[in-house]
């Protein structure tokens, strides 16, 4: 049986990968059945470790802040990221459709607060650069593919293993 997560979904979640059992998450109460409230720019994703073949966010992510002050320093995107990989099953894919920079949809709605590039996901969340790490990033996607689709960006992403390098290990002395 395959499930699959579609967050900030409002009354329909979406089942991109004809998953047998769609959940999702909104920031609305009201909304029943299988979607649950959270406000995943403070809040972790309420379900547990490893439990989703798939996870979507349609005109989700630039909603989520890079940096909030409430009341220590936190990198909201990082920890939706963080959550992300935390609650897919190994090899499991995070689809991610979003306006993105250049194109003026991703600043025109004033919610609108995290931009995402064509490197976003490359650079700092992929198994090979991993820049998200000094931020707090713990995971690792493979990015199986992006295209642009007018003015959003199509992310697929495969959660890997991570590799810790002899390297990233702490010294010891004898």
């Amino acid at each position: 049986m395959t499930t699959s997560l579609d967050l900030g979904c409002g009354p329909n979640p979406k089942n991109m990968f004809n998953a047998d059992v769609v959940y999702g998450i909104d920031v609305r109460a009201d909304l029943g059945g299988n979607i649950k409230c959270a406000d995943l720019a403070i809040e972790p994703i309420p379900f547990e470790d490893n439990f989703f073949d798939y996870v979507t966010a349609h005109d989700f992510l630039e909603h989520i802040p890079r940096v909030l002050y409430a009341p220590n320093r936190r990198n909201p995107f990082v920890d939706v990221m963080n959550e992300i990989y935390r609650v897919l099953k190994p090899g499991g894919i995070f689809l991610s459709f979003t306006p993105a920079y250049p194109n003026g949809e991703a600043f025109q709605d004033p919610t609108h607060v995290n931009i995402i590039t064509e490197q976003t996901f490359v650079a700092y969340f992929d198994n090979v650069n991993r820049w998200a790490v000094p931020y707090g990033f713990n995971g690792a996607f493979r990015i199986m593919q992006q295209e642009w689709r007018g003015p959003h960006l199509l992310s697929l992403l495969q959660k890997v293993e991570v590799v810790t390098l002899a390297s990233d290990l702490p010294k010891t002395h004898a």
